[in-house]
């Protein structure tokens, strides 16, 4: 049963200096959102914007009392923003998309079909896409093959904003860093349900694109923690540790051949770069293994403090005598 107060459907939309788009894009997400016979809340999110997007926002806000605008002390980030507003969402579910006018808001009902069929995180799958190959689709092809590769969730477009959440699924997600891009693969570590739908993607119309080249190699720093959340933060000994063993073995199996040579060849091994080499690998080793030891001591009282979770309910079946 649905809690007091809560709507069918939020719409979050992140603002980064979109004052010309706006306005537009507003009248788009009420006419699609007006087809849908659902409750709604529209929740935009302004993100430090420097030009008139707070003042635009305002005067839609004044006419129309489904629009609610967060308005950030400064630029968070894509990532802060959506945190916001999943924060403050109120819908059963929750659809976020770019305010520059690129995501088409007739796709909703695209999205909520397919929450309805029983799945808990639809992501859009940009078809067509009108931006720059070498700089914005060659990247992006070639991280969302890592991405799926690295986390096993099997996507085409990671980058596409155009999304619909359960709203029970994405409360139990918490963001930081540059994560929102990843947010099926981290959900996938709940035993949730995603897939993705063909979406709409239309040339930008105002201002320029706030992404490039560079971004692409912070998705990939981006995945290191991503991989290392989804398989080794409750055991973190299992991979510091693996390393330290090679490390270490490396290291004596060196040292190992150095005693041969020294006692029973009679060489000289004093001064001989393999010998630091032999010591350095050892001693790396055992760094790790500390370093793991450590990490699963602070990963223990993390959990043991905060008392979280290590699973994720779906549903309690019970008999009615055990209610009362």
């Amino acid at each position: 049963m649905r809690e007091a107060n809560y709507l069918d459907l939020t719409i979050a939309i992140p603002v980064y200096n979109e004052a010309a788009s706006l306005p537009i894009l507003y009248e788009e997400i009420v006419e699609s959102c007006s087809k849908l016979d659902k409750s709604y809340e529209i929740i935009f999110i302004d993100d430090g914007s420097r030009d008139e997007s707070f003042i635009v926002l305002k005067k839609i806000q004044g006419k129309d009392s489904k629009v609610k605008i967060i308005r950030l002390r400064r630029n968070f980030g894509q990532t802060a923003a959506l945190a916001a507003g999943f924060d403050q969402a109120k819908g059963d579910v929750i659809i976020t998309l770019d305010a520059d006018l690129q995501n088409d808001p007739k796709d909703f009902d695209i999205l909520i079909k397919k929450i309805d069929e029983g799945y808990d995180i639809v992501s859009g799958w940009r078809q067509k896409r009108k931006d720059n190959f070498l700089t914005r689709r060659l990247p992006s092809i070639t991280a969302n093959r890592i991405i799926s590769l690295i986390t096993g969730v099997k996507l085409h477009d990671y980058g596409c904003t155009l999304k619909a959440f359960r709203r029970n699924v994405i409360k139990n997600i918490k963001l930081y860093g540059e994560l929102h891009r990843f947010i099926p693969a981290i959900a996938s570590n709940m035993g949730v349900s995603v897939t993705e739908v063909k979406v709409n993607h239309r040339s930008r119309r105002f201002g320029k694109s706030k992404y490039g080249l560079i971004r692409f190699i912070k998705v990939i720093l981006d995945l290191m923690t991503v991989k290392f959340l989804l398989s080794y933060i409750t055991r973190p000994l299992q991979i510091f540790g693996l390393f330290g063993l090679f490390s270490g073995l490396l290291g004596g199996i060196l040292l190992l051949y150095l005693t041969y040579q020294r006692f029973i060849v009679k060489v000289a091994i004093a001064g001989r770069p393999l010998l630091m080499i032999a010591v350095l690998f050892l001693v790396i080793g055992i760094q790790f293994i500390t370093l793991g030891l450590l990490a699963e001591i602070m990963v223990r009282i993390y959990h043991e403090s905060v008392e979280k979770r290590i699973y994720f309910i779906s549903e309690i079946v019970e008999s009615e005598s055990d209610t009362t």
